[in-house]
């Protein structure tokens, strides 16, 4: 297991505050994190930790995004015990992993999600990266 204080595990570390680097920090393993880089709620955080979340404008959405440049069921992201992989629903703009469009990925620790107009970072636990020897 890595130190608390080794934080090589964390892409562009110093770009993240240190309340964002203790939240990935305390991920349970099999969970992950998304964080907000920009868009209408920029800051934000969201856990991972079911089998499916879903995103989208509508209400009902695990994740709910409140902009019209997100469809109502817009993607899922899918956990299949440490692994996590997006799946767009054939959203009318689309979802972008690492700035391609994809209708299915997976997603790696650091990934850059765009999702209408936010854009958000995936963080994996560091227990599961350390167990991945990674």
């Amino acid at each position: 297991m890595r130190s608390d204080s080794d934080l090589s595990y964390v892409p562009f570390a110093g770009e993240l505050s240190q309340t964002e680097l203790e939240a990935i920090q305390a991920l349970p393993s099999g969970a992950a994190l998304l964080l907000v880089r920009s868009g209408p709620t920029a800051g934000a955080r969201y856990l991972l930790d079911r089998d499916v979340t879903t995103v989208g404008r509508h209400p009902d959405a695990d994740i709910f995004l409140d902009d019209v440049t997100v469809s109502r069921r817009h993607t899922q992201v899918l956990r299949d015990g440490a692994r996590f992989e997006i799946v767009d629903q054939r959203s009318l703009n689309g979802t972008y992993v690492d700035g391609e469009r994809v209708d299915r990925g997976a997603l790696h620790n650091g990934a850059e999600v765009r999702i209408g107009k936010f854009r958000v970072n995936f963080f994996s636990s560091p227990h599961d990266l350390s167990s991945a020897g990674a």
